[in-house]
């Protein structure tokens, strides 16, 4: 199984012809949506937690990297290589799965695959409602619009969800890909501006738990003015 995932990785001739490029391509893009990471959208849920230090949600939020993509997505492969069913353009992405697990579960394994899938989904569009609300919020002066208007966004967010469900498969993965991109250029030269503040946060999480404190956060620790601060005072 690590044979073919390095052959299909480092392929000399894919290289030669030019097809390394597009696939670290396609891979960067997948790789946005497993974990999110440098997009900004997870910061919206992380925020939500209550917590005494920022460090320490920082810190979780960080390993869940980690959890997704090293350890979830390489045991789905390492799964459906296992079992040694047709790897080619005509059967990917979930048919694959599913033929791979019905190797060892027969019928049932395509219908729970199915299943996963509609409730993965079903989560994920909550979890981004979550994550409107809270932006719309903050653009509102941190206060929530009104309920006919939220009304009218949930209409057209509904829309928007039939309206990728019927179109074809490549169209709705370029605007997703398009979205995803937009936010991660908007979101990472923020991260750069802001970087010297999360290191010292960590750094101040640090020196309290070498000191054996449950670290507490205080913003003018790190130089931070509190009466500029919505949170964390």
């Amino acid at each position: 199984m690590f044979i073919l995932i390095f052959q299909d990785a480092f392929d000399f001739k894919s290289i030669a012809g030019g097809v390394l490029g597009s696939c670290l391509v396609y891979g960067i893009k997948r790789g946005l949506f497993s974990n999110e990471a440098g997009v900004g959208s997870a910061p919206n849920a992380s925020a939500s937690a209550r917590v005494s230090h920022p460090a320490k949600q920082g810190l979780v939020q960080t390993l869940s990297v980690y959890i997704d993509t090293l350890l979830l997505c390489t045991a789905t492969a390492l799964m459906c290589l296992s079992t040694g069913v047709t790897r080619d353009a005509v059967v990917s992405g979930a048919p694959y799965v599913q033929n791979a697990i019905s190797t060892v579960f027969g019928t049932a394994g395509p219908i729970f695959i199915t299943v996963a899938m509609v409730l993965f989904a079903f989560t994920t569009l909550l979890g981004n409602l979550y994550y409107v609300d809270n932006a719309l919020a903050f653009m509102n002066n941190k206060n929530k619009p009104s309920k006919k208007f939220m009304n009218i966004f949930y209409i057209f967010a509904t829309l928007i969800i039939f309206i990728g469900a019927i179109i074809p498969m490549d169209a709705a993965w370029a605007m997703a890909d398009i979205t995803m991109g937009g936010m991660t250029l908007i979101n990472l030269p923020t991260c750069m501006i802001m970087g010297k503040i999360a290191i010292d946060c960590l750094k101040d999480y640090e020196k309290q738990k070498k000191e054996g404190k449950d670290p507490i956060f205080k913003a003018n620790l790190i130089g931070l003015n509190e009466e500029e601060l919505d949170y964390w005072k």
